[in-house]
Order: C-alpha cells, then sequence, then structure tokens
C-alpha cells in the first residue's frame, strides 16, 4: 500500500494517535543481516507504518537492499519504502532495481541524488538530480510507486540560500513526488518554521520528520557534525555533563527526544514520526513508550494466523500447513515459486507444484557455525538437548535450531505440560493448545474480521526414540477405541520417510479455523501427509546442518550424539480432535510413566 494512503487512513479521525516508521541500513556480514532480519520481526509487533532500507553508500548498486525488500515485503509482511540513489547509477542499474521493488510487492520509493563521488568528480550516472529520476519512474511506472524525497530543515551543505533549497524541494514535488522525510534534527522551532515556509510556497506533500535517537555522546555529537545540523543550547547543556556516562546520556537524551517529539506532534505540522533507528532497537523503543505510542492492543491486520505477505504473488494464499509455524523464511523459500494458492503442494497434495528441501538450504540455520555455538553449545546428550529446548520455552533463548523467533505467549495455557514432557527427555518441536470459540479480538489468538470467534485443536509435534513409537501408538489406539472416528489422529516418520498414521491419504486436518459475520469458515492451518513428509525433510535437515558444525568443530561427543538422535528418533505429530474438552491434557497424558532421560542415564 502506498505510504500517502497509509497516511491519510490512519489519520482519518481528528484525535488519532501519531503513526511511526523506522529507517534500517543494509549490514555488511551475513550474520549481521540475519540478526537485522530477527530485529525487524520483533519490530513488527510495534506497528510501524513502514519502515525503509537504506541504498548502499556512495551511489554503489547493492543488490542486498533489492534482496532485504523482497524479504521484509515477502517474508516479513513489513510495508516498505525502498531507497534508491541515482549517483553514479547507469539506467540498466536504475531500471533492475524498480523492476525487483514492482515485483516483490513494494509500491514506495524514496528517490534521492546520493553522495557524490568522494573524489570530487562529476556523477558518471545517468541521472544528476533527484528530480531526474523521479520523473523517470513516473515515466516508466506511472502511480504505480509512492515516491518520497529527501529535504533539508537546516538547509543543505552544498547550498548556502535557504529559498534556493525549498524551491528545489517543490521542483521535485512538481516532478511526481509524494512526500517528505527530512534529514535528522533537533531544534523544534526551526523545524516548525521551516514547515510554514514550504506551505507558503506551494509544498503540499506530508513532511515526515526524521528522528535520530540518542545512545551515547559521541554518536550524537559525531552524526550532528555530520549532518551540519544545530545542537540546541538545553542539550548540550544536559548532556556534556554526563558525556562519559553512556546509560544516563542514553536515559536524559531520550527524554530530550521525547519532548522535541511531541513538540512536533502538538505542534500540529506533523503526524508521524520517522526513526533513524540505526538498526537498533531499544533506544526507539524508549521513544514511543515514552510519548506513549506502543500498546498491547492486536493492531496488524491479520486475516490469517500467519503473517500476511505482502508480495502480490502470494496474495490468493489462504492455507498453510502448521509444521512451518516457527519457519516462515524457510516455508517462504520453499513455496517461492508457486503460481497458485492455496491450491499448492500443502494445501492439495495431488498438485505437482513442490519445492524440495534444497531450495532452503540458506535458511536451515540462519546463523553462522560460531553464532549457532554461542546460542546452543555443543550438546552431548539427550538431557542436554532437552534442558536447551527448556530454557527456549522459558524464554532465556531467543530460538532453537528448528524455531526461528522466541517462545510466543500463545503457549501459556499448555507451558506446564509441554515442560513435564521435554524434562523428561521429549523433545518438542512444535505445539499448539485447543481454543474454542474465542473472540478474532483475542490478543493471543485472535485474527480474522471482527466480531468473529476462532478455534484451534490441540496439537504436539515431538521427536522421540523410534523404539517407544509403538508403545505410544498403543497408546493412542487405547484412547480412540470405542469412537466412531480418531479422537487423536496422528503422524510418525523417521529420517528415512517410513510413515506410520491412522489417517487416509486424502484426510486434510483443519487444526485452526475460525467463523465471522457475512463470511464462510475459514481453515488457515491443516495438518496432512505429503506437507507432514515434507517437513520431516527439513527438520532432519536442520540437524544434519546443525550435526556439519560440530563435525567442523571436531566436537566428537555432540557429533556422535546428534547423529544417534537423526538415525534413532522418530518424528510425530499428534492432533486431538476434540477442541472442546477444557482443560484438555490428552496428548500429554499419552507420555505418563514415560522417562527417556531415565532410560539413557
Amino acid at each position: 500500500m502506498k505510504i500517502t494512503n497509509k497516511l491519510l487512513d490512519s489519520h482519518k479521525e481528528e484525535n488519532a494517535p501519531a503513526t511511526f516508521s523506522f529507517e534500517f541500513f543494509t549490514p555488511k556480514t551475513s550474520q549481521g543481516l540475519q540478526n537485522l532480519y530477527d530485529r525487524m520481526d520483533r519490530m513488527y509487533d510495534l506497528n510501524p507504518l513502514f519502515i525503509d532500507i537504506t541504498w548502499n553508500a556512495g551511489g554503489r548498486l547493492s543488490t542486498l537492499t533489492t534482496e532485504m525488500v523482497q524479504t521484509t515485503s515477502t517474508v516479513l509482511g513489513l510495508e516498505t519504502c525502498m531507497h534508491l540513489t541515482c549517483t553514479n547509477m547507469k539506467t540498466d542499474l536504475i531500471d533492475q532495481a524498480l523492476k525487483s521493488a514492482y515485483e516483490s510487492g513494494c509500491q514506495n520509493i524514496l528517490a534521492l541524488r546520493g553522495d557524490p563521488p568522494l573524489d570530487g568528480s562529476e556523477s558518471t550516472g545517468d541521472f544528476k538530480y533527484a528530480k531526474d529520476l523521479i520523473r523517470y519512474i513516473r515515466k516508466h511506472y506511472g502511480d504505480h510507486f509512492c515516491i518520497g524525497v529527501a529535504a533539508y530543515p537546516e538547509g543543505h551543505p552544498e547550498e548556502s540560500d535557504p529559498v534556493k533549497t525549498l524551491n528545489y524541494l517543490k521542483e521535485k514535488q512538481d516532478a511526481g513526488a509524494d512526500f517528505i522525510v527530512t534529514q535528522m534534527f533537533y531544534d523544534t522551532e526551526n523545524f516548525i518554521n521551516w514547515c510554514d515556509e514550504c506551505r507558503q510556497i506551494g509544498i503540499t506533500m506530508p513532511i515526515i520528520p526524521g528522528i535520530m535517537p540518542i545512545s551515547t555522546y559521541a554518536a550524537f555529537v559525531r552524526r550532528a557534525g555530520w549532518s551540519e545540523i544545530a545542537i540546541p543550547k538545553h542539550f548540550n547543556e544536559a548532556l556534556e555533563p554526563i558525556k562519559d556516562d553512556d546509560a544516563k546520556v542514553r536515559e536524559v537524551g531520550t527524554k530530550l527526544v521525547i519532548d522535541m517529539c511531541q513538540q512536533l506532534l502538538d505542534s500540529k505540522r506533523v503526524n508521524h514520526l520517522h526513526f533513524y533507528t540505526m538498526n537498533l532497537e531499544k533506544s526507539t523503543l524508549m521513544i514511543l513508550q515514552g510519548l506513549n505510542l506502543v500498546t498491547k492492543q492486536q493492531l496488524h491486520d491479520m486475516k490469517q494466523p500467519w503473517r500476511k505477505s505482502l508480495n502480490p504473488n502470494r496474495s490468493k494464499e489462504t492455507v498453510r500447513p502448521i509444521f512451518w509455524k516457527n519457519r516462515k523464511f524457510s516455508y517462504i523459500s520453499r513455496t517461492a515459486n508457486w503460481d497458485e494458492f492455496p491450491n499448492g503442494r500443502w494445501g492439495d497434495s495431488r498438485s505437482p507444484a513442490f519445492a524440495s528441501v534444497e531450495s532452503c538450504e540458506s535458511e536451515l540455520i540462519r546463523h553462522s557455525p560460531k553464532k549457532a555455538l554461542e546460542l546452543w553449545g555443543t550438546p552431548n546428550s539427550l538431557k542436554d538437548l532437552a534442558e536447551l529446548t527448556i530454557r527456549y520455552i522459558n524464554g532465556e533463548l531467543s530460538c532453537l535450531p528448528w524455531s526461528d523467533g522466541q517462545i510466543s505467549s500463545e503457549i501459556e495455557p499448555t507451558k506446564k505440560q509441554i515442560l513435564d514432557i521435554v524434562k523428561h527427555g521429549i523433545l518438542t518441536i512444535n505445539s499448539q493448545p485447543s481454543v474454542n470459540g474465542l473472540k478474532s479480538s483475542d490478543n493471543v489468538f485472535g485474527w480474522g474480521p471482527k466480531n468473529g470467534y476462532v478455534y484451534q485443536k490441540q496439537y504436539l509435534e515431538f521427536l522421540i526414540p523410534s523404539t517407544v513409537v509403538s508403545s505410544l501408538i498403543e497408546r493412542i489406539n487405547e484412547i480412540n477405541k470405542g469412537t466412531d472416528s480418531n479422537i487423536l489422529s496422528f503422524y510418525a516418520t523417521d529420517k528415512d520417510g517410513q510413515l506410520i498414521t491412522n489417517t487416509q491419504d486424502s484426510d486434510i486436518i483443519a487444526v485452526t479455523w475460525g467463523c465471522f459475520p457475512g463470511t464462510e469458515v475459514i481453515q488457515p492451518t491443516i495438518v496432512e501427509r505429503i506437507s507432514f513428509l515434507a517437513w520431516k525433510d527439513e527438520l532432519f535437515s536442520i540437524l544434519d546442518k546443525w550435526l556439519s558444525i560440530f563435525k567442523h568443530e571436531k566436537a566428537t561427543q555432540a557429533s556422535d550424539f546428534l547423529s544417534s538422535l537423526c538415525d534413532s528418533f522418530t518424528l510425530v505429530t499428534v492432533v486431538d480432535n476434540d477442541y472442546v474438552k477444557s482443560p484438555n491434557t490428552r496428548i500429554f497424558e499419552l507420555f505418563q510413566d514415560i522417562d527417556l532421560l531415565a532410560w539413557t542415564a
């Protein structure tokens, strides 16, 4: 969606709260990129109106920028604005960047001239000014893109005449620009006066102020110097005496920026704030909390109980297998080339559309070997791996090899039972508690249109020794005995794909659904045979990838243990079809008297 449209929609009501957005820059390392994606994923929950991603410094082409835009739009579901500079950029490179943005569903471009060549020479690109780039985009893409431009409330370092600088900004609007994002500043009074000057000469575009949080004194002074902006006297008086205490500088600096932002909003010149995050999280979050702009309400348009992709190629996607609940990156990789949703492989096992696990090789473990060792160490036994899982469930670990993100509050209804079976050596991979008719506005389980009701079947996915599987199935059969249909449905397979199940080949089990006014029942997550086997391939490939790290590090004991796990354990998924029972502990009762840690001690 276009940023200008989002601004209009968000501020229809007179007293609507201010909105905000975040800027991120391209990291220099692959691990830095993964860390940034995780940070973006967390900051999604703050409900930014959009994010933007910078182009590479100095005008050099950065394919990473377009790759990141593709990921943030398609995987993370974040409305994204792509920076695009034209200094030293040939037309074919501009075309490639615009085409990539268009295909990823990105509708917003921040058109910039960019920094001039460092040696003082003239740009060798096909465009001299940002207005030339704007005209080019409009010529070839019409109104598809919402185009933003940069502005300088305290003047441009290359132009001493403020009148000319304002006129140049007006020329960008006349060329087809839609909105303004300003350079950082701290002088609120000057900014307000500058906004009025913009309006006086006919600049009607929304003005979005660029806000730079203060983290350390050195960075504060350095950035102000780079941008050639004035530091108000009261900023210096507050920060200079404590400049050697980083924690104090951040605390006081945050209060100063909060006051500055509040003055901007009170002036009624702006209703949106754009934060230069510097790829950090805490300082920006502190400012938003101080402005009371962060709430616990479910503000995102959750049409399904999974993150909506903004890529137009996935617009018809309405069904996903639940196994990838915590693996959105690899799921998107494996389904990237599908041309049919929801009737792809996962939704209908008769479709020939299918991607092998090799298609998500880079997503198997999204961390470098060094980072993986820092996170998870070298588990040498089932007990070690169980303790690692317990730490994750308790929120002490941010991820596991098979779970990209932190544990969610959805686990709370069954957390005690899950911890209990993990303490006895049952390695849980994924789970979901039962839900019977909660409001679709529920902060934890809610999704879909307003005034609806949502439902879930309880399910549990876990790894157990293959030697225990027959005993487990006997217990499942005992529970199912005498029922018209199975209360508990299950799938079990080892690494080689030897499948045992009490379901039919064509069975597709809806495990999440909702009922909403004026629409049919929506069933967005499922369990079925083909997708389970495909997920099995991925899970054991994750373990193999993890194993390769141990082998490379010559961690012999950990390597031997994980090899044994891959060879002798079975992946099992159990669904309890009785979603009405409350409290529902039926699945966990299957593990009574099973203590794998005692067996392996």
